[in-house]
């Protein structure tokens, strides 16, 4: 399955759970809890306060090597959305994905989607865990802060 099918499936419409394709275009759901999208909703009003210039995007489908991931959050400069905004699913990753975690995933998912995401061109992944802690990454490792949302706080 391709990712212009899951979205134009009425079967898959208004599904509480989070979808991806795996790199078999299997579709791969994941329910979330409530504390999961209040979490998603504080990170994207913390990232309009300490960004200028570009759009949060909550639920960013991106196009990889290993099929279609989903960044719970994520940010994108305005010289970017204007290559990705038409976009089915962003054929090159936002500045910053962000996952929020939830009681479904591993370390292992998330160490391959920070992967993954760096391949398609991310700058940072972040991850927050479930009392809304921050980790920031850049390419090369761990980083103590955000280089892009230099103010962004490492607790919400």
């Amino acid at each position: 399955m391709q990712w212009q099918e899951v979205c134009e499936n009425q079967n898959l419409k208004n599904l509480p759970f989070k979808i991806e394709l795996n790199s078999q275009g299997k579709v791969l759901m994941t329910p979330v809890k409530v504390n999961h999208s209040i979490l998603q909703g504080k990170i994207i009003g913390r990232l309009y306060q300490n960004i200028t210039g570009g759009e949060a995007l909550a639920e960013c489908a991106i196009r990889t090597k290993q099929g279609t991931k989903v960044a719970d959050v994520a940010w994108a400069s305005d010289s970017l959305l204007e290559k990705i905004e038409n976009e089915v699913e962003c054929s090159i990753a936002p500045e910053i994905c962000i996952e929020v975690l939830s009681f479904s995933n591993t370390k292992r998912e998330i160490d391959e989607k920070k992967v993954i995401y760096f391949e398609q061109g991310a700058k940072e992944f972040w991850i927050c865990d479930s009392f809304g802690n921050i980790s920031f990454f850049v390419k090369e490792g761990k980083i103590e802060r955000s280089k892009i949302a230099k103010n962004f706080p490492v607790s919400i």
